[in-house]
């Protein structure tokens, strides 16, 4: 990997992380801040990845299965609290 492609790829993460975590602060609503949570655990999963495939090992590839399982379940079980506590 190049070193420019690595300075990219940080760049692009670094980014994500930052609005991801704006959003969290500021969004007017609870599944904005889903939302937001939930991109900044797919930037995660995106790193780690990112990682694994730079140092070309495998050992890495468990926490992210449970990251995403984590992220998915997550993601479901607030939204179905957030449209079940709605007038």
């Amino acid at each position: 990997m190049t070193v420019f492609l690595a300075v990219v790829l940080t760049s692009l993460l670094s980014v994500t992380t930052l609005l991801a975590l704006v959003r969290l602060y500021r969004g007017p609503t609870l599944l904005d801040r889903v939302v937001a949570a939930d991109m900044l655990l797919a930037t995660m999963v995106g790193a780690v990845g990112a990682e694994a495939a730079v140092n070309r090992h495998a050992t890495t590839l468990p926490v992210l299965v449970v990251l995403a399982l984590l992220g998915f379940v997550g993601s479901v079980a607030l939204v179905r609290f957030a449209v079940r506590d709605r007038p």
